[in-house]
């Protein structure tokens, strides 16, 4: 059934369920928006497959807070730098709710971390902050693990002989890895068919979930889950990965030892045992089980596709490679790189900031929800609005960005070369829901990054052009594509 036949179904369906419909025109001083249609709302005007697009021509008209309808959900869209630092770091207690998202509250029942509520949230914010920093983050012990990483994945890329291959389960599995050491306390091969069928449901998951079928599903949730679709898959493939989790636990509590503890798992299991004369209860299985899908999904899939945008790049814009690679030469030589050269190499870590912001990977940042009534740049936006952040306006805002839909390294480099920030490089979002693995994220991406180009010359299949378009899916992946990996040595 193509995807307008479904809507006029779901339509039909919803008017069965609705004899009437009011019109109910929001609460007073709302945000403007494009009047909506009885039923679908706005649905007419969306991209429903890449919805930040639409948001972004929105914003032309009604400015940087405005609402739109998706069926009988009333959505706040926030535009451009300012606005969005301004809701998530001078509002941030307004603003930290998390949206109930049906297609993840099935599977996540506000447990976790990434799609949790409340207290829970918090408490498991906390504790997964304090974990990360026990098991390595911003320390030698796991710079050592991602350099130990890096020469594994240099070995695999070498084995193609130059030959294209397409990169994605390979970036994948050595990303995977990384986050699988903090939390299992070990690592898989790359073929390894455990860490392929984790890797593969999560893949297909983050391209159901920006899909039309799920769109719709967070929609209308009360219909579509009687529609067979992809959407019904995304549960499926979380029942998989919940498996593997659960096996895990169950050997970690045969071995766990309250004075050496391994990994995350050791540490929450502690807790667990701390807990059991409280009255409140967070460090259940649950939320265990889903706390550690949502770190290893989030931890693989956003650096991975990062990785594979800046070979992409690399391969559309050689030029800029062998100023990469000539900085390398003068700084590292054919040394293992580690992150004390980062300092110094000024014009790679502008590049790699530049993938970051052009690769756009979480185009609506998660939404939001308000925590509270509040009064937001002069609109009334009232307790339990749906709030999205919209990172593309952000990443790709003009007072900010000289080229901001080109591929320009100089964004972050001054006149005479050095790296300099800038306050709307946001690509792990701002505030309390911020990404807890962004300074992970960061070593991850200097020193696999740093690596390859050391090591390879990137160049496209002979006779192929490079495609800089994204594909379909929650984040802004590349299509599908080889690359030829030209050992340097």
């Amino acid at each position: 059934m193509d995807p307008f036949s479904v809507l006029l179904s779901v339509v039909i369906c919803v008017l069965l369920f609705k004899v009437f419909y009011g019109g109910n025109g929001g609460p007073q001083n709302f945000p403007p928006g494009p009047k909506p249609l009885p039923l679908i709302g706005n649905l007419h005007i969306m991209n429903m497959s890449k919805l930040h697009l639409t948001f972004m021509e929105l914003a032309k008209t009604y400015g940087s807070v405005f609402s739109v309808q998706l069926g009988m959900q009333k959505t706040v869209v926030l535009c451009g730098a300012d606005t969005v630092r301004d809701a998530l770091i001078n509002h941030a207690e307004e603003f930290s709710e998390r949206a109930r998202i049906p297609v993840f509250e099935d599977v996540s029942k506000g447990h976790g971390i990434v799609f949790a509520h409340g207290e829970n949230w918090k408490v498991m914010k906390r504790f997964t902050l304090s974990a990360l920093r026990d098991f390595g983050t911003g320390r030698t012990t796991l710079e050592d693990k991602i350099c130990e990483e890096s020469d594994c994945l240099v070995e695999t890329f070498k084995s193609f002989n130059g030959k294209p291959f397409d990169n994605t389960l390979i970036l994948n599995s050595a990303v995977a890895n990384i986050i699988v050491t903090i939390l299992l306390g070990d690592r898989f091969e790359y073929k390894d068919p455990t860490m392929l069928n984790l890797i593969k449901a999560v893949n297909q998951n983050m391209r159901i979930g920006g899909g039309f079928m799920a769109r719709l599903y967070n929609i209308y949730p009360n219909i579509m889950r009687w529609i067979p679709g992809s959407h019904k898959t995304v549960s499926k493939n979380i029942a998989k990965i919940y498996k593997f989790l659960n096996e895990t636990f169950t050997d970690h509590r045969k071995q766990l030892d309250v004075n050496d503890q391994r990994d995350l798992i050791d540490a929450f299991l502690v807790k667990q045992q701390e807990e059991k004369l409280s009255s409140k209860k967070f460090f259940h299985n649950q939320n265990l089980t889903v706390l550690v899908t949502n770190l290893f999904a989030a931890g693989m899939e956003t650096t991975s596709t990062t990785l594979r945008w800046g070979l992409l790049l690399m391969m559309k814009y050689p030029e800029i490679q062998k100023k990469i690679q000539k900085e390398i030469e003068q700084v590292i030589g054919s040394a293992q790189p580690r992150l004390e050269h980062r300092k110094q190499m000024p014009y790679t870590d502008a590049v790699i900031h530049e993938i970051q912001r052009f690769a756009n990977i979480a185009p609506l940042s998660v939404p939001h929800e308000t925590s509270q009534d509040v009064t937001f740049r002069g609109y009334f936006i009232p307790k339990g609005t749906h709030v999205i952040p919209l990172l593309t306006s952000v990443l790709q805002d003009k007072a900010y960005f000289k080229k901001p839909e080109e591929f320009f390294p100089e964004h972050f480099l001054d006149s005479e070369g050095k790296f300099v920030k800038n306050e709307a490089f946001l690509p792990f979002s701002a505030g309390r829901r911020s990404c807890v693995g962004e300074t992970l994220a960061k070593m991850e991406l200097f020193l696999l990054f740093t690596k390859l180009l050391q090591n390879f010359t990137f160049q496209a299949p002979p006779g192929v052009e490079v495609d800089l378009t994204t594909g379909v899916a929650l984040t802004s992946i590349p299509l599908e594509h080889e690359i030829c990996a030209l050992p340097r040595n």
